[in-house]
């Protein structure tokens, strides 16, 4: 097969779509599609190999094929993925390294797709921030066909001598067509990761560029056997530019009509494009696709769109100081500047090195650098031992003080007195707490230390808050409440009945600061519909834990940044107005239902901003949830002593 400098062309207007879609370019919402053009290019350029080298010898040589590949793959990648885990194993909390371990096991081994589609169960799994080697599931895919489809073309070649490429053509065709029969019966508007990252569902694509490849094989536009003049071709590439150019600007991931029939669209509009710049090479289609900066870049992709994703992650809003354009051209720089580098000093060397083209020797060095990788996976992603729980004293908390000492105590000036709520209602039993809310509690409760003079119980509830209207936005994407969200207040009332506490805790941090549809509109806290809205949830909520006498406490909202978006600026619910207008409401509750607010916001964002730590520790995990060290050696000295206080001498302690 002769080399086609248009086909680079394409490599890099699919690679530039990606690129800009992930860095946050509002006019091409569909630029993830330049995965599949992706696709369509290595089914072609596959298939057409393997066709040639049968056509030229009488053979597929399978070893030296798949040799060929892992020479081309996997310097770039086991390089990409070493550095990921030394990066993570610096940078993120000990609880994120065994998902890290898992991802990167799962892109070695090139199932990266059924492990982004199944990456942990639960809350935490599902709303946790993507993982730096999510991309990596494209290549799984990939990888998949690269090993399955060559097997089956040389079956069918030997099966069906004389009518080979013609069965080939049929079965093109029609695993085309179950594939994309596959990903609309498997999709679900509620969750379109089976739908999206399957081999399956995605098999589509590269088996259009298959078919091409067969089809085209040993034609030239210019033989009389090819029924297609080259007028046709280019009014075929010119629709297809057209439809894949409105697919990328206009597709969205979560868009139904994109698995009945919008990805095997895409594919054959690909095809179009292909199609004539492969036959006919001097056309305006190839010398277009054939200008240096496209075939420079797309020589380059391979190593763009592995170095993208991570240097995205790690070059973000927080660490460089910019955002939008700014942002972008700084992300983008240093990709190509990452991937030029590998591009040289990595995938050309090793590529061409001549101890690498031993047949014998390419397992060998492709195995053991595989496992070298995946070692070094495991060791760098062990999380570090669990330092032992700081002494928290609740002596003094706990003593209660006598008649003497109350009568010299110095009061505050109040015209009534807040009641006293549950000293001595159980004279020598352990002071109850229980903690209230939604995930964000639920860290708080979980993670704080075990207590021999406290029962604290922990109520929260992950993704739910108290809002339950029931249209959402969350980090820009449409959003319900999830299952039981809605009833929450039955579920704490029989809290409240099993735990009786002396000492009622209340932590939102997330669902009530998100945009909601109330009244045909979608609104947020420091709006006066909602935030009216946000106080009768509140008095429910109140009401609820006081129900037995417990004695309401109720904790801010610490600000939060739980993801960036994709040109480096905050989401609606990330803004710190949002947390303050909420705490604001927290407030005015207190003064309604006698109840104490304890600002934990500045406990955690001692600055009056958000940060990743506090009292020398990390505090958050995810810009979001408390860590478990946060919580023990930070929040729990300063928590823990007061709510002991409160449960014990009531609010005028």
């Amino acid at each position: 097969m002769s080399y086609h400098p248009a086909l680079d062309g394409v490599r890099a207007l699919s690679v530039a779509a990606v690129l800009l879609f992930h860095g946050g370019v509002g006019a091409l919402g569909g630029g993830f599609l330049g995965v599949d053009a992706f696709f369509v290019l290595s089914g072609f350029l596959i298939t057409s190999l393997l066709l040639a080298e049968q056509q030229r010898s009488g053979r597929i040589d399978l070893p030296a094929f798949w040799a060929r590949r892992a020479r081309r793959l996997l310097p770039a990648l086991l390089l990409v993925l070493a550095v990921v885990v030394v990066i993570g194993h610096w940078t993120l909390p000990a609880e994120e390294l065994p998902a890290l371990r898992l991802d990167v096991l799962a892109a070695i081994a090139y199932v990266a797709n059924w492990r982004m589609l199944s990456r942990g169960g639960g809350y935490f799994a599902e709303t946790a921030g993507p993982s730096a080697v999510q991309h990596t599931w494209s290549l799984g895919i990939e990888e998949q066909f690269y090993l399955c489809w060559p097997l089956l073309v040389v079956a069918l070649l030997v099966l069906a001598r004389r009518h080979g490429r013609a069965v080939l053509l049929v079965v093109c065709g029609a695993g085309a067509a179950g594939s994309a029969l596959a990903a609309a019966r498997l999709f679900e508007a509620a969750g379109v990761d089976r739908a999206y990252y399957g081999t399956d569902t995605r098999a589509m694509a590269l088996l259009a560029g298959a078919a091409l490849a067969v089809a085209l094989t040993g034609r030239t536009a210019d033989t009389e056997t090819w029924p297609m003049t080259g007028r046709l071709l280019g009014v075929l590439a010119g629709a297809g530019a057209g439809v894949t150019g409105w697919l990328w600007v206009n597709a969205d991931g979560a868009d139904p009509w994109l698995y009945p029939g919008g990805f095997a669209a895409a594919a054959l509009a690909v095809v179009a494009v292909l199609a004539h710049a492969v036959m006919c090479p001097r056309s305006p289609t190839a010398r277009l696709l054939a200008v240096a900066p496209l075939v420079w870049l797309g020589r380059i992709s391979y190593g763009v769109y592995l170095w993208h994703w991570p240097l995205f992650q790690w070059l973000n809003a927080e660490r460089v100081d910019l955002t939008g354009p700014g942002l972008l051209a700084a992300r983008c720089g240093a990709t190509l500047a990452v991937a030029t580098a590998s591009y040289l000093l990595v995938e050309q060397p090793l590529r061409h090195a001549r101890w690498s083209h031993r047949p014998a020797l390419t397992p060998t060095v492709a195995g053991g650098a595989m496992a070298a990788t995946a070692v070094l996976a495991v060791l760098a992603t062990v999380p570090p031992p669990v330092p032992p729980n700081p002494a928290i004293d609740l002596d003094q908390a706990l003593a209660v003080p006598t008649a003497e000492a109350r009568t010299r105590a110095p009061r505050t000036v109040a015209t009534t007195p807040p009641p006293m709520r549950r000293p001595g209602r159980r004279p020598g039993a352990k002071p109850r707490i229980s903690i209230f809310g939604d995930s964000v509690a639920w860290t708080l409760g979980t993670y704080l230390p075990p207590q021999t003079k406290l029962d604290v119980e922990t109520r929260g509830v992950q993704g739910c808050g108290i809002a339950r209207l029931p249209e959402i936005r969350y980090i820009g994407f449409a959003h319900t409440n999830y299952p039981g969200c809605d009833t929450w207040d039955r579920r704490w009332r029989r809290n409240v009945r099993a735990d009786d506490p002396d000492v009622a805790v209340i932590l939102l941090d997330r669902w009530e600061l998100m945009d909601r549809k109330l009244n045909g509109r979608y609104r947020h806290v420091g709006q006066p519909d909602y935030d009216t809205y946000l106080r009768k949830e509140l008095d429910l909520a109140i009401d609820i834990v006081t129900a037995q006498g417990a004695l309401p406490v109720l904790l801010t909202a610490p600000y939060t940044r739980r993801a960036e978006r994709p040109d480096g600026g905050l989401w609606p619910e990330d803004q710190p107005q949002r947390a303050d207008s909420w705490n604001a409401l927290l407030r005015e509750a207190a003064k309604r239902h006698d109840a104490v607010v304890l600002d934990l916001n500045r406990r955690v964002c001692p600055d009056g901003k958000f940060t990743w730590r506090a009292g020398e520790v990390r505090i958050r995990s995810d810009g979001l949830h408390f860590t478990p060290d946060g919580v023990r050696r930070h929040i729990a000295p300063w928590l823990l002593p007061q709510l002991a206080r409160l449960a014990v001498r009531g609010p005028e302690s």
